[in-house]
């Protein structure tokens, strides 16, 4: 293509952000103060291309930014120890949100709201205490999200593709995940010994391995039926499959809260949900009937839902259920920028939900919240749809903020690893987070600002030159951008990862610590587990 023409791609990519029609001044104001606040955006307006580009004109002056630094030091000396002990703690976790994926979020939420973008954020990033966790495992430099799961909920760092089990047992060792001397047991299951309540909400299955570190104990992530033990070749009698822990043990089964996706794992492979899919299970067992059953034989209130219209109405009535199950999809829920807004509910209104049941409890909670599909569309190189599911859990974070106080509940906002996603090039200020960077000097071809360092994203090389992306729909929300090695699924990266933390003893989550300190510290500022708490 000619030398003309890229540069004219280039120049479309700054006009799609500047071209975009600005924000009233009120609608402006608000969204500074409430930085991720969706509600005047449906679900069409929340792509690029829509909203337009602030003002910038006063940073060029010298005491724009003095302003701006003497505020921020004036907010951060503000800032006083809280040591309450936490009655709640609410852990969010991004899976897969790397550093690059909070910038180029942050960014894709400003230009949506009309800024340039990048001194936008996300909501976690008004938290007062901020640090950095170490995400590798015990035989991975560059972890899987089960292993991470056991690490940040139990405490203890165990091998790749584990759950709630020790370094003792590894991988696929059926005999040795049933010895309970190899479990390790999670907050959740700390918080209910203590009278507390617990809940798990996420955007994956239910019984995928970020959620399931908080009730399973397994030797494989991926044995969520009893199908799959099967395949493997062990008795899944023997050996409990993932689902049949959450729904007939302790801890899952006393879980006040259960919302997301999977409603495969939880029914018969003869039986048909209510969506039209077949469930995975070989035993003929339906789950969601045997934990209506259970919640009926304790004579308490209980609601299973499977959309969005059952979900809206536990969070009109939260007084009228003491537990809910809510499986709103066969396999994991829709993308929120593919979802349908009638049967699907956002990652906010499910948070909501969990809150409104969960506070009930005058001795307090326990939640964890996923958003799990981050993790799925950077597999996928689908950088759109990533960057659009950090701005979901954040729209959550936000709710969850709103709910509580901060005298007494903890939040903590953090990542179980990385990906291989980067933010390259020198694209000019307020450019499409989504468009291109620039047009390289060597072959002439432009490149993305947004890239990959592996993934189905490869781009093959024709007439012995780089992939030339002129042509590419980088609108499209499944748009696979560049990666440099081929692979058919992106992977994880062994960076460290950000944790963000406000309320009760949220100062300790500061400096570089290890994943599997992070439940420790929780726990300690709830008051819970078998080790030093903030009561003792």
């Amino acid at each position: 293509m000619k030398p003309l023409l890229h540069f004219f791609l280039l120049a479309v990519s700054v006009a799609a952000v500047a071209g975009r029609p600005s924000l009233t001044s009120e609608e402006a104001e608000e969204s500074r103060w409430h930085p991720n606040s969706l509600e005047k955006l449906d679900r069409s307006e929340r792509s690029l291309g829509k909203l337009g580009v602030a003002d910038l004109s006063n940073e060029t002056t010298t005491a724009y930014w003095y302003n701006d630094g003497q505020t921020a030091l004036k907010s951060k000396a503000k800032n006083r120890l809280n040591t309450n002990k936490a009655k709640n703690v609410i852990m969010f976790l991004g899976d897969g949100m790397s550093i690059p994926t909070l910038m180029a979020a942050r960014t894709y939420l400003g230009q949506l709201h009309g800024y340039s973008g990048e001194e936008h954020s996300l909501h976690w990033e008004t938290f007062p205490f901020t640090g950095f966790s170490k995400t590798y495992n015990l035989n991975r430099q560059v972890a899987d999200s089960a292993s991470t799961a056991t690490a940040y909920l139990c405490g203890v760092k165990t091998n790749n593709g584990q759950l709630g089990v020790n370094g003792i047992v590894t991988r696929g060792d059926c005999e040795a995940s049933t010895d309970t001397d190899n479990h390790v047991s999670s907050i959740a299951e700390w918080a209910l010994n203590e009278g507390k309540s617990a809940g798990i909400v996420t955007t994956t299955r239910v019984t995928h391995a970020s959620p399931a570190g908080a009730y399973a104990h397994t030797s494989e992530r991926n044995w969520e039926t009893d199908a799959d033990v099967t395949d493997d070749g062990y008795n899944p009698t023997v050996c409990k499959d993932i689902a049949t822990q959450l729904v007939t043990e302790y801890p899952g089964k006393d879980f006040q809260v259960v919302l997301g996706g999977g409603r495969r794992t939880f029914l018969p492979n003869s039986t048909v949900d209510d969506e039209g899919s077949y469930g995975y299970r070989e035993d003929g067992v339906d789950l969601i009937e045997t934990w209506k059953q259970n919640k009926a034989d304790r004579n308490s209130s209980y609601s299973y839902v499977w959309n969005r219209s059952g979900l809206r109405n536990v969070i009109d009535n939260p007084d009228d259920v003491d537990y809910v199950l809510g499986l709103f999809e066969s396999s994991h829920c829709q993308y929120h920028l593919e979802s349908t807004p009638e049967t699907e509910p956002t990652l906010a209104e499910m948070t909501e939900a969990a809150i409104k049941i969960l506070r009930k409890n005058d001795n307090g909670y326990f939640l964890f919240v996923e958003g799990g599909r981050i993790d799925h569309a950077h597999h996928s190189s689908y950088a759109h749809l990533a960057l659009d599911e950090t701005v979901e859990m954040a729209a959550a974070v936000r709710v969850a903020d709103q709910l509580t106080e901060e005298s007494d509940t903890l939040i903590v906002v953090t990542s179980d690893h990385a990906h291989v996603m980067s933010i390259s090039g020198y694209p000019s200020r307020g450019n499409d987070i989504l468009g291109v960077a620039d047009i390289s000097g060597v072959d002439n071809l432009p490149y993305t600002t947004l890239s990959y360092a592996n993934g189905p994203g490869y781009k093959t090389p024709s007439n012995s030159t780089r992939y030339d992306i002129s042509d590419d729909d980088l609108t499209l929300v499944r748009y696979e951008y560049a990666a440099t090695v081929p692979l058919s699924s992106e992977t994880h990266g062994g960076d460290d990862v950000a944790i963000f933390a406000r309320g009760p003893w949220s100062h300790l989550f500061s400096g570089t610590l290890e994943q599997s300190s992070i439940a420790h510290f929780m726990a300690y500022a709830a008051c819970i587990g078998t080790g030093l708490t903030a009561c003792t």
